[in-house]
């Protein structure tokens, strides 16, 4: 019966994702039109946000209640899924354009947070002052592309018309208007967390069940679990044209997973590891996301054999984690 009810839970969990996602995407893209505001850089922030809040959730319980093995891998778990299941599938449906111009900006943080992990856990130990400077790399990562977001708005308002603007409201869809784009995207962020919640209840179920370890649960069941309104998200995003929003919230996911998540988790309880992180995650994290800043490089579509690459490799990431 127990089983039942968590096979039960992940189901309508997925469903509940579906619809947030459906929502968030047009939210978002309703709030894009409605204040001129790039697709992109929605994606890296208020996307982003939302979809991360997940993962803050799991990891600030696991560590509070002593689990820390469970709050690092679904960290780790969730960003080798974003940068490459989640880039990966949506190449494989529809090959989103890199816009080349703000993505140069924010790859070498990526690849700086992505570093950054094994760096701070060199010692197996994430203390509250690393917790209180990730923070704020998550605050000036926010303030900076909102500043560099209004600058090259300035720059395009002379610009002819491009894709984005019938990508973003749809070809004659009337202008929403801001305050019922707010209301679209905050039922679609809540019913996105929810959906988290519950497919995460009966992932962790059915792993206990199956006698799971605290590491790979946090690796697998629940990183996945947390990354699902990314994976929803973005392909919805994919499938209805909206490329840049998919690329934006898996870049700006990613960073707010190590900003925002492992900071204020070690601020509220200092990550101890009674011994240090395996280093097939760490350095396989940094490997991924390598990969994944390969296919982000300049103005370019990301090509579907590279998409079938990148989910190979977090194929081969799980894989090895298992048995090493």
């Amino acid at each position: 019966m127990g089983i039942a009810v968590d096979i039960a839970f992940v189901v309508v969990g997925i469903a509940v994702l579906y619809w947030g996602a459906e929502w968030l995407i047009r939210g978002s893209a309703a709030t894009a039109r409605a204040f001129g505001v790039k697709p992109l850089v929605i994606g890296l922030t208020v996307v982003a946000y939302g979809t991360s809040a997940p993962e803050l959730a799991v990891a600030t319980k696991t560590a509070l209640t002593h689990h820390p093995a469970i709050a690092l891998g679904t960290v780790i778990g969730s960003c080798a899924a974003n940068i490459s299941l989640i880039l990966g599938l949506t190449a494989l449906i529809s090959p989103p354009t890199v816009d080349g111009r703000i993505i140069k900006r924010e790859v070498p943080v990526l690849l700086g947070s992505a570093i950054a992990v094994p760096l701070l856990l060199w010692n197996g130990v994430l203390s509250r002052f690393e917790g209180l400077i990730l923070i704020g790399c998550a605050i000036v990562f926010t303030i900076l592309t909102l500043t560099v977001s209004a600058r090259l708005e300035h720059d395009e308002d002379d610009a002819a018309p491009d894709e984005s603007g019938a990508a973003i409201g749809g070809r004659g869809r009337p202008r929403s208007s801001r305050p019922v784009a707010f209301v679209i995207l905050l039922l679609g962020l809540v019913l996105l967390v929810a959906g988290s919640d519950l497919f995460v209840r009966g992932g962790r179920g059915i792993a206990a069940a199956v006698g799971m370890s605290e590491r790979m649960l946090g690796l697998t069941v629940i990183s996945l679990g947390c990354a699902l309104p990314e994976l929803i998200g973005s392909l919805v995003a994919a499938s209805r044209g909206h490329s840049a929003i998919a690329i934006g919230s898996v870049i700006g996911s990613n960073l707010l997973n190590v900003f925002l998540v492992l900071g204020v988790t070690a601020y509220l309880e200092p990550i101890e590891l009674a011994q240090p992180m395996h280093a097939v995650e760490l350095v396989g994290l940094v490997a991924i996301t390598l990969l994944g800043i390969l296919t982000l490089r300049g103005s370019r579509k990301i090509t579907r054999p590279e998409g079938a690459v990148l989910v190979a490799a977090y194929v081969a990431f799980v894989v090895t984690s298992a048995l090493l």
